[in-house]
Order: C-alpha cells, then structure tokens, then sequence
C-alpha cells in the first residue's frame, strides 16, 4: 500500500504519486488512469485500450438494443 496526500495544485487539489508507483503502472505524464470505486474502497487503474474498445462495443449495442434491454431488466 502506497500512502498518498493531497496536495494544492493551483485552485485545485491533487495527488502526486511516487515515481516507483508510476514506473510499476507504466505511466508517464500525460497518460490516463481511472479511479473506479470498488467494494473495499477505490481503485486506480492505467488506460487500458484494449479495454477502452470492448466497452466502446458494449455502449454500440446497448444503444442498439436498448429496448430489448429495457425488457429484459423488467
């Protein structure tokens, strides 16, 4: 577990993470993570790609199939 505070950047706030953390997750300045709550609190994840178009994919066909899916939620 990493301890992270958060820091004034300008008028916002901000979490600077230590350059071991980013060289593990592969991450450089300008890349994307997620933060995503999860069951035991939230979780920070890279951009994944791969994953970016299986749900651009799913969001297709949910559109598509919305009233289908509206039916089956019933």
């Amino acid at each position: 577990m990493v301890a992270l505070k958060l820091t004034r950047i300008g008028n916002s706030k901000g979490l600077v993470l230590p350059k071991e953390q980013l060289d593990r997750m592969n991450l450089d300045i300008g890349d994307t993570v997620y933060l995503t709550q999860s069951p035991g609190g939230a979780r920070l994840t890279p951009y994944q790609p791969e994953f970016e178009a299986q749900m651009e994919a799913a969001r297709r066909i949910m559109k598509k199939r919305r009233n289908a899916l509206r039916e089956l939620a019933k």
